[in-house]
């Protein structure tokens, strides 16, 4: 029940089957639902509170994710004073309440990883060693190929492009990561970060085949633009 639940919030966080990119109709019924959960005796466990504060945290950043226009707004460059400060605040009380027994499960630490960016003053002060060592822990539950290309984010603000670029060949699922949008997009950042543009250029353009959605493409497009006598085809 609480995967389905997950499932349906990171639908509506990044919807990949919408052309509306963020869907705040399934973000709140999902958290309709998980909240549900948390009232009744049956189903109040640690795992529902962790999952509760991890969809707090995630949609206190909503109205700050995108432009007038309908452009992503990456974290580093969100005006934190958009932030629903209430829905963090609601989210701190439902990891307090998951912090009880013995149950630790990946709601719990993708929530803390969550908690650091929320409450962090700026993308600068972020305490990125913290998140590293949230994302290491959080391999251990679940060795998937995206958490190991989340992990890789972490490790470039930390030891940087080369360090992660090493991390993303260390994963063994090929297969899964190269059908990922997200992989080639960090695969242009890193290339970026090492001066190596057309490789940078290339990703950026497998990333922008992979995804479905317009929003995305758009990104992909600027990223693409952004390096020195970059172009797509369509500008």
């Amino acid at each position: 029940m609480l995967n389905s639940i997950y499932l349906l919030f990171n639908e509506g966080y990044n919807s990949i089957d919408s052309e509306e990119f963020i869907r705040k109709d399934l973000m709140e019924e999902a958290m309709l639902l998980c909240g549900m959960l948390t009232e009744s005796s049956l189903t109040q466990q640690p795992e529902t509170f962790a999952l509760m504060a991890l969809m707090c945290f995630q949609s206190s950043r909503n109205d700050s994710r995108l432009t007038p226009e309908g452009e992503i707004i990456l974290l580093p460059y969100q005006d934190r004073s958009k932030w629903d400060f209430g829905l963090i605040a609601m989210g701190n009380d439902y990891m307090n309440r998951a912090a009880y027994g013995d149950s630790l499960s990946r709601y719990h630490i993708e929530a803390a990883i969550a908690f650091e960016h929320c409450t962090a003053d700026s993308f600068e002060k972020t305490n990125w060693v913290r998140i590293l060592e949230l994302y290491e822990w959080l391999c251990r539950f679940s060795s998937s190929p995206i958490m190991q290309v989340n992990r890789a984010v972490a490790i470039m603000q930390v030891h940087g492009p080369g360090k992660a670029l090493m991390a993303l060949a260390e994963i063994r699922d090929r297969e899964k990561v190269d059908t990922y949008y997200i992989y080639h997009s960090l695969l242009g950042e890193i290339y970026s970060g090492l001066d190596r543009k057309a490789e940078a250029r290339g990703e950026f353009e497998i990333a922008m085949e992979l995804t479905k959605s317009e929003t995305e493409k758009k990104l992909m497009r600027a990223k693409i633009s952004a390096i020195p006598g970059g172009k797509t085809a369509t500008g």
